[in-house]
């Protein structure tokens, strides 16, 4: 809104601005909980909880401050879309946590997996990004038909699966395709070695031999060896690969300027790594968010065909605006997790043995 900008006597932020701002902010605040977590050492709900509410702050911050350096309106698509990954990273956070009980990685160490896991989702959400902006360019209104159908296909299968609590902790990760391209290039240990990806062949000959494991006659030797925290890793992240194409075009349905996009995704990419933990912790207590997040990519998934049916056909004649939108979302999810509590509170789930 550039002629709204300049009525109050200034000219909008251009976007290189923005994210030279953002990449900023993220760099200062990724480098200080870095720094903080340096020492492997368990972390405590109290530390998850200070960092993903200061993750949440840092987001709020540029919230504002988009509101004045461009407008409440993409301040308001950049909120939106922000909460609505967050909100799906949730689905993300619970593979994870089968993931980490499957290789029996535990407390500081997972800690570490899920810091390099944010890393490469980065890398990743840029690149699906910067995919899916380039087929809206070219498609127009039949790549909103098209991520429409997507994201409304995303929603029947999380609604489908929703009952099925047993089927992450059921999954044979050892046959991964993470787990089975590592084995091709380097030999696996079958133990962890504290925090360590790749340790060398002696070193791996001592793990194994301190464990129980077979003698020298039985002993391939090597250079390097692979322990279940690099395979760990490896799942992480390609089980990444599969959230992003979830999360992308439901982002992009709200947002469709690349770089909030991107602002919002990584926003709250960032901050993942100490919800996991607070998470992990009261996910039985979050019964019907999943519930919510299914009633807001049905919004979306029908926003984006109206949005189509609007350019082709000039029908729905108005379509919800960014402040609309984000009050659906923000609405919707509110009535998730009221309802979790309320549920919760009358049924409290079973402590752990």
């Amino acid at each position: 809104m550039m002629t709204e900008a300049l009525a109050h006597g200034s000219a909008q932020a251009p976007w290189p601005l923005v994210l030279t701002v953002m990449a900023a902010i993220l760099v200062i605040v990724g480098v200080a909980d870095v720094l903080a977590h340096r020492n492997a050492k368990e972390i405590t709900i109290a530390d998850a909880a200070f960092w993903s509410a200061l993750w949440v702050a840092v987001a709020l911050g540029f919230y504002g401050w988009l509101r004045g350096a461009r407008s409440v309106d993409e301040a308001n698509l950049f909120l939106a879309g922000y909460t609505l990954e967050k909100t799906l990273s949730v689905d993300n956070l619970v593979v994870f946590i089968a993931i980490f009980d499957y290789f029996r990685v535990r407390g500081a160490l997972q800690h570490r997996i899920l810091r390099y896991g944010i890393l490469g989702a980065v890398v990743l959400r840029l690149a699906f990004v910067l995919a899916g902006t380039t087929v809206l360019s070219v498609l127009g209104p039949f790549a909103d038909l098209l991520f429409g159908a997507f994201v409304l296909w995303s929603a029947w299968k999380m609604a489908s699966l929703g009952d099925d609590d047993e089927g992450d902790e059921e999954s044979d990760y050892g046959e991964h395709v993470g787990v089975r391209l590592a084995r091709r290039f380097v030999p696996v240990v079958p133990f962890l070695d504290g925090q360590s990806f790749l340790i060398s062949g002696s070193r791996a000959k001592l793990v194994l031999s301190e464990r129980g494991a077979p003698g020298d006659d039985e002993f391939e030797p090597a250079r390097s060896y692979a322990t279940p925290a690099l395979l760990c890793l490896l799942v992480i992240e390609l089980s990444d690969v599969m959230f992003a194409f979830d999360s992308v075009p439901v982002v992009i349905a709200v947002t469709r300027e690349p770089a909030l996009v991107f602002a919002s995704m990584i926003f709250a990419i960032m901050g993942l790594r100490s919800l996991y933990f607070i998470l992990a912790a009261l996910l039985k207590w979050l019964v019907h968010l999943e519930k919510s997040v299914v009633a807001v990519l049905v919004f979306i998934g029908l926003k984006l065909v109206a949005t189509a049916t609007h350019e082709f056909f000039h029908w729905p004649p108005r379509m919800p605006s960014p402040t609309e939108s984000l009050a659906v979302i923000f609405v919707t999810l509110g009535l998730g997790v009221v309802a979790s509590a309320v549920a919760t509170l009358r049924n409290p789930p079973a402590k752990d043995d």
